[in-house]
């Protein structure tokens, strides 16, 4: 079969390309935008995409067309699919229809840490030998690919609450019908789709609704937010997981998986179950956001058969994700690092485990806020807090953006309208001990490979 993905170079319906191919079927596709590391694992794959919506690609008429949900009433290739009467579906109901009926799906849901929990799970089952299948929303470095097959029963999706396509407005994760779900937290955001947090936690609600009586819900018991979805009814056992905070050190009672930083930076820790040991974990990722998503990775792991022992041994050669703290670049002492953190709780949280972890060295971020919601101002107020932890901030105001982000402008922020000024404020600031980290959920102009060319870095990757 032909398969033609309108939109292939989002993460989600790069990875239905994966999976489509593995299936055997012939994968092409289309984009506007196309930057790494998505371009190039459909490239290492052998898809041949195009740039553009010209309609003249649907010549000759393929078997089936995937339209991804960035597309919308208007684009030239969708009106001729709808003209032309042609044989089309979304990512998620395609996912669904030929991948996860009779798998055990465990879905990993909120609006952080969904990847990084996600590709910990799969790693985890990989690790313990079940040869999990997984879709993740982002490139795992353990499995450079965002997306595999696997062996049954196991199924790993991250379970995205934005929209499923132009002509289905539920969130893409109703698709999914998960017998382990992972409820990582809930925070507004999508405000392009959605007008209120609680429109949100409709949605969430409506994925409740799908787990079996005989599933498993993994929730954040610190999360209030997911306490009120959960009072709207659960027909589902709940494991109550919590982190506790920097402040307290503390877990709410009713949270039956906890964990205990070792070191400050989290790079260490035990993790208790039912108030007693279940292991230690010792890698190198930082932050103590990230020991609670190990948290729900150990819970979930333990609802498809691995001890938490074990888990926890098979999260110490784990790896992160392509992008979350990434170092891509190092010399004389400054490193460069690669984020797709876009909510100011991603943001104060990244930093804050940075800070941790390199104590008084200079921290200089760059921001470019470029989520819908972040343009359109819904998140300007809390923008500020969450650049705390960094000594500069240099803030992208990109052409289009709904507000105006010169009264963000202090003693430790400022505001730039072109990355090639960003490139050469940070040309006269940068000194040996400096960490810069890049923050963006889009390609932010190739500003990541032009500042390592622009000091004559060489690549790396270090984890």
């Amino acid at each position: 079969m032909h398969v033609h993905i309108l939109g292939i170079c989002g993460t989600f319906m790069g990875g239905i390309a994966q999976l489509a191919r593995e299936m055997g079927h012939r994968v092409t596709g289309s984009d506007n935008d196309v930057y790494p590391p998505m371009s190039d694992q459909l490239v290492a794959l052998g898809v041949d995409f195009i740039h553009g919506f010209d309609p003249a690609q649907l010549e000759p008429t393929p078997d089936l067309i995937i339209i991804g949900n960035a597309l919308s009433r208007g684009n030239p290739a969708v009106e001729a699919v709808l003209n032309r009467g042609l044989p089309y579906m979304s990512g998620p109901q395609w996912l669904a229809e030929n991948v996860l009926a009779k798998r055990h799906v465990m879905a990993v849901a909120g609006t952080h840490g969904k990847t990084t929990v996600a590709s910990m799970i799969a790693w985890i089952l990989d690790q313990a030998k079940r040869q999990p299948g997984f879709l993740i929303g982002g490139i795992p470095t353990n499995f450079d690919v965002s997306a595999r097959l696997g062996d049954a029963p196991y199924f790993v999706v991250e379970a995205d609450e934005y929209d499923t396509a132009f002509f289905d407005k539920r969130s893409k994760f109703v698709h999914y019908r998960p017998q382990t779900l992972v409820l990582n937290n809930l925070e507004f955001d999508h405000a392009d789709i959605f007008h209120h947090l609680d429109d949100i936690k409709r949605q969430f609600h409506h994925l409740i609704r799908t787990v079996p009586g005989n599933g498993l819900l993994i929730v954040n018991g610190a999360d209030n937010n997911l306490r009120d979805v959960l009072d709207h009814g659960c027909w589902s056992t709940i494991e109550f997981f919590n982190a506790g905070s920097a402040d307290t050190h503390g877990a709410d009672a009713q949270a039956v998986w906890t964990g205990r930083p070792i070191s400050d930076d989290c790079t260490a820790f035990e993790i208790e179950y039912g108030g007693e040991p279940a292991g230690e974990v010792v890698w190198p990722l930082i932050g103590r956001h990230n020991m609670s998503n190990a948290l729900a990775a150990v819970a979930a792991a333990r609802h498809a058969g691995v001890p938490p022992t074990e888990a926890c041994a098979c999260l110490t050669s784990f790896r992160s994700v392509k992008r979350r703290l990434e170092v891509i670049g190092e010399r004389e002492g400054i490193r460069v690092y690669d984020d797709f953190a876009h909510h100011p709780t991603e943001i104060k949280e990244t930093l804050a485990a940075l800070r941790d972890h390199v104590g008084q060295k200079r921290i200089i971020a760059i921001v470019e806020p470029r989520s819908n919601t972040m343009r359109m101002g819904r998140h300007q107020q809390a923008l500020p807090e969450s650049l705390s932890s960094a000594d500069l901030t240099l803030l992208y105001q990109p052409p289009g953006i709904s507000w105006d982000m010169t009264p963000l402008v202090d003693d430790g922020v400022e505001v730039f309208a072109s990355v090639t000024a960003i490139i050469e404020r940070v040309a006269k600031e940068i000194a040996s001990g400096d960490h810069i980290v890049i923050m963006s959920n889009g390609g932010f102009e190739g500003l990541a490979a032009r500042l390592l060319e622009r000091f004559e870095m060489k690549p790396v990757s270090i984890h």
